[in-house]
Formats: C-alpha cells, structure tokens, sequence
C-alpha cells in the first residue's frame, strides 16, 4: 500500500529533498574536507563523484520509493518478495537504512542544539568573547586557536546549558514535522531553502572583499595535481553520504512521497544540483575567510573545529564581525534544521508503516528516542565522559559517545547500507525494471553512465570507503 502522504508539487520534493541534502555535511563537514585535502583538487574530485557515484546511489533509492510507495523496510520487504538464499537476505538492506537516521537524529539534535547556542551568543556577546585577543593580535598560521577552542569546550562540558538548547532544537523540529508532509515538510522547506542560499551568497560577497581573501580562492578553486592522493578520493566519497543524504532511508522515503506523474529524473537533477551548488558556496564562504585570516597553513590544518572554534576567531579580525558571524551561524541553524526534519520526517513515516501507527504516535515514540540517546549524547561530555562505546577497538577506544554513534552510522552502516541498495538494484529488480520506473515522465540522457556505475563503480567504492574507515586500508 502507497503512502496516503505527499508533496503537492515536483518543487515541493525538490525542495524538501534538497533541504535534506543541504544540511550540515555541507556547510560544516564540507569546507574543512576541502581545506585539508587540496583545495581544488578535493573540489573536482567531488565533483565528478556527484555525477557518477553519487548520482547512482541517489536516483536509485528515489527509483525504490517511487516504485514501491515505502519507507526503506517496507520497499526492501516488497522488492525482496519471493527471493531466496543471498537476493531474499538482501531485505536485510531496508533495516540498515531505517536503523541509521534513528541513531543520527539524537546527536544530529545535540549539534544543532550547539549551532543554536553560537547564534544566541554571536546575538548577545562581543565576538571578542569567543576569540580572546584575536581582533587585535590574530594568531599565527598553525598557532592554536586557545580561547575559542576554551569557549566551546567550556559550553559542551557543562551540564545544562548544551542539554537546554539540544531540547530547543528538538521542540522545534518535531513541531515542524507534527504539521505532516505538506504543512510541515514541504512548506517548511519552501520558506528556508531560498533564506538559506540568499544568507550563503551574501556571505560569499563579503568574503570577496577581505584583505587576503584572493590567496584563498586560487587555492579552494584551482587543482592542485600535487595535492591529490587516494585519501581525496576515499574523503570525497564519504563526503557525498552527508552531501546527498543516501543511505539514510531519506530518499527512499521522499520517493515514497513522489507522484507517478512527477520527472524523476530532471527532479533528481535538480536536487544534485542544488546541494552541490550548496556544498561549493560554503567551501567558498569559509575558505577564503580562513586563509585571510591565517594564510593557506590555516586551512590545511583545518578539523571538524573549523565552525566552532576556527570561524568566530575568523570573524572576531574582520569588520562586523559580530553580526557576520550571526548571520553565518543562523545560516548553519536552518542548514542543521532542514537536514534534521528529513531524518525524523523518515523515521516517523517508518515506524508508522511497520507499526500501523498513527502519525502522532509514530512521532511520539521517535521523541522519546531522541531524548533517550540525545541527552546521553550530550552528557557524554560532562558526566559520562570517560564512557567510551568502542573501546574494545583499539584505533576508536578514545572516542565519546556523539564521535562512537557517527561512526558507527556513518562510516559503517551507511556503506553497507548503500551495497544492499546496489545489489537490490542490480540483482533483485534488475536495472531493465529500474530502467522502466525512472523513465516515467522522464528524458533519461544519463542512463548508461547510471547502469555502468550501478555495475562497476559503486560496490567498489563503497568497499574502499568501509575498509577505510574501519583501519582495515591504510
């Protein structure tokens, strides 16, 4: 049975599935990747990615909801119906996809919580609070950035004060979604997506205009041969899980959502292009201001500090800093927010699939959830912080809570989840079946490059991104 819910309109989907994908794996993860894997080389690496890998992946899982009208469980179950030994197993898939946002959503709540916590502080604080005496004495290239690092180590340590905003965020996002897929969903992501764009080219024209700022855009924008390696292939191809929301289940479930009368594949296009547009915008906002700041040795020591920490000292050296900065922070809020609604607005429609709940029930149980993990998550730094889940690894034994829950659902499940997906495509249904769902209403002018890469490319790079990230490939 097709889901009753769904979007009014193909720019509804669009939207909606681009505010997943726009989230902050572009405007956070994004930029600091590119800054410490080469500049323009991690750039064009990624770029070809998104047009073979990741097109792949993403068109398939909006292929599996369309055709079936299920979340990633109950579109698995009926693709894997009447299968047996490995192809019947395969089902296996749909759980993955359905296990991952339900682990994301709690910690995803407790950064968003931090996000908003920096746009409440940029509003009411000095930026010169966050960084010390960078305004007056920048630090030098390579130097630690001490008093912004002390201020956010200072706020996630506490007890209440990050526990007050995660549940801010959470309050706010569940009521976005209680208003259902077009109330809710849809219209939410109408409003925000265009803020969320106008805020990031407005960031990028102040960007322009700093001191310095030319050094950086040579080095975000031009290749760099020298730079390139293996690891710009294996970083930008577990950047796209972020960049794309595949292998979450979100795709699945927003095709779910699609009319049979909708273009698939000039949807699909769309929303490749506007996160890719989203990802290359914040790269652009970011890495310029961070060699301006501190010269191209900034970026290239760049960590996943570089929002929290590295970009109020930024802002703290240039004119209005202040109120750039709450502009930029605002801007990652409404990226944090429009991700955050797609991965509960999935786990709610599954739970209410696999449970014949009602929505409101459905959402109930995902609260709970949320802040059954979300507040060990956030205590993980305070008075849970000597607990650390994988400690039995010998390379991850140092992790906390919110690092041990993205690994587990990023680097592990997501892959694997992204293989059964492949295998469901290739194997189970067949890329001639599949072939006939997207070409539905649609011009396919990529349907080759699509089957080449279900074939050859995709299982491949996916087994790469996994060894890799569980120690097993150096």
């Amino acid at each position: 049975m097709r889901s009753q819910e769904g979007f009014t309109s193909r720019i509804g989907f669009v939207l909606a599935a681009a505010g997943s994908a726009v989230g902050l794996g572009n405007i956070w993860r994004f930029p600091y990747l590119a800054a410490k894997y080469g500049g323009g080389i991690f750039l064009l690496t990624y770029f070809i990615l998104v047009l073979t890998f990741g097109y792949a992946l993403l068109i398939s899982e909006n292929c599996v909801g369309r055709m079936t009208g299920k979340g990633p469980i109950g579109a698995f179950r009926e693709l894997c119906a009447g299968r047996r030994g490995f192809l019947g197993f395969v089902r296996i898939g749909g759980w993955i996809n359905a296990l991952v946002p339900l682990i994301i959503v709690p910690y995803y709540c407790v950064i968003g919580g931090w996000v908003a916590k920096y746009c409440f502080a940029m509003a009411t604080t000095p930026v010169g609070k966050f960084a010390g005496d960078a305004a007056r004495h920048p630090v030098p290239a390579g130097a630690p950035v001490s008093a912004s690092a002390a201020y956010f180590q200072n706020f996630i340590t506490s007890t209440w004060e990050p526990m007050i905003f995660f549940l801010l965020f959470m309050v706010i996002l569940v009521a976005v979604v209680a208003l259902g897929v077009q109330k809710g969903v849809e219209r939410s992501n109408k409003i925000l997506m265009p803020i969320l764009f106008i805020m990031i080219v407005g960031i990028c024209v102040y960007c322009a205009f700093l001191p310095n700022s030319g050094d950086g855009f040579v080095y975000y924008l031009k290749p760099d041969p020298s730079k390139f390696s293996y690891m710009t292939v294996v970083e930008a191809m577990g950047q796209l899980f972020f960049s794309l929301s595949i292998a979450m289940g979100i795709m699945i479930t927003y095709g779910a959502y699609m009319r049979k009368e909708d273009d698939l594949v000039s949807s699909v296009n769309q929303v490749e292009f506007f996160d890719t547009l989203a990802a290359f915008l914040a790269g652009l906002m970011i890495i310029p201001a961070v060699v301006a700041f501190g010269g191209r040795e900034a970026a290239e020591a760049a960590t996943v500090g570089l929002v929290f920490v590295t970009m109020p000292q930024v802002f703290a050296c240039f004119p209005c800093g202040q109120w750039v900065g709450l502009v930029f922070f605002l801007l990652v809020l409404f990226a944090a927010a429009t991700s955050a609604i797609s991965l509960l607005e999935t786990n709610v429609h599954t739970i209410g699939q696999e449970l014949h709940l009602p929505r409101k029930k459905a959402i109930f149980i995902c609260v709970a959830e949320i802040i059954g993990i979300g507040v060990i998550t956030v205590l993980g730094y305070s008075v849970f912080s000597r607990v650390h889940p994988l400690a039995f690894i010998e390379a991850y034994r140092d992790k906390d809570i919110l690092d041990s829950l993205d690994f587990i659902s990023n680097s592990v499940m997501m892959p694997v989840a992204a293989i059964f997906t492949t295998i469901l495509a290739v194997a189970v249904v067949g890329l001639e079946k599949f072939s006939q769902e997207i070409r539905q209403n649609s011009r396919w002018r990529r349907e080759f490059l699509f089957q080449l890469c279900m074939c050859v490319v995709v299982i491949p790079c996916l087994l790469v991104v996994l060894l890799r990230a569980t120690g097993l490939l150096k």
